[in-house]
């Protein structure tokens, strides 16, 4: 594949989108999870990189997204891998801005999102289907969520039933569903941070 062209992703995977505002680019995200920049990567390259290492993560140049804004992805194993945390919170904090974390995995039914801006946690939603708990819910659902079959109100008699498609919905309505990168002309090449 052209290294001029994105490689999408999601499956099995986590990610955070991070609205670009101002100062935030590729490198400011890097340095906002605590990663080491290993400087940039054709994009087969950093995708592959991402999804089969637990110490590196791929991070995007700003990329047009929902609500007409730029969005800056960061994707890799290590965002949840045991003994990672990613604070949505302190990160939107830090960068200013709005901040999206996503996680979805199939053989698990682990389906995760949360939102925060400027330092206050918006939303945040997370389900392990093979217990069928909802382990996380903060916030009330959005028109998109909504749509995703969550209910209004999660009370002890609620039925949650939430897959991958639902995770790639809800990102696609707030910021980009990083599966349809695929094929696309890229703006620039990836970045890679590496944990230490």
């Amino acid at each position: 594949m052209d290294k001029d062209v994105m490689v999408g992703f999601g499956g099995k995977q986590a990610w955070l989108a991070v609205r670009a505002d101002g100062s935030v680019d590729a490198p400011s995200v890097i340095a906002a999870l605590g990663l080491r920049d290993l400087g940039a990567v054709p994009w087969r390259d950093g995708i592959d990189l991402a999804h089969l290492t637990d110490d590196r993560v791929a991070v995007t140049p700003p990329l047009p997204g929902a609500r007409d804004q730029q969005w800056v992805l960061a994707t890799g194993r290590h965002l949840i891998r045991p003994g990672t945390t990613v604070d949505v919170v302190e990160l939107s904090g830090t960068l200013g801005t709005e901040v999206q974390f996503f996680a979805t995995h199939r053989v698990t039914e682990l389906h995760r999102w949360q939102r925060a801006a400027e330092g206050e946690l918006i939303r945040a939603f997370g389900y392990v289907g093979q217990t069928g708990d909802v382990t996380s819910w903060h916030g009330e659902p959005d028109p998109a969520e909504r749509d995703a079959g969550l209910p209004g109100v999660l009370t002890d008699e609620t039925t949650v039933l939430v897959g991958e498609k639902d995770v790639l919905a809800v990102a696609h309505a707030w910021s980009i569903d990083p599966t349809t990168l695929t094929g696309r002309p890229a703006p620039g090449p990836l970045r890679i941070g590496a944990a230490d």
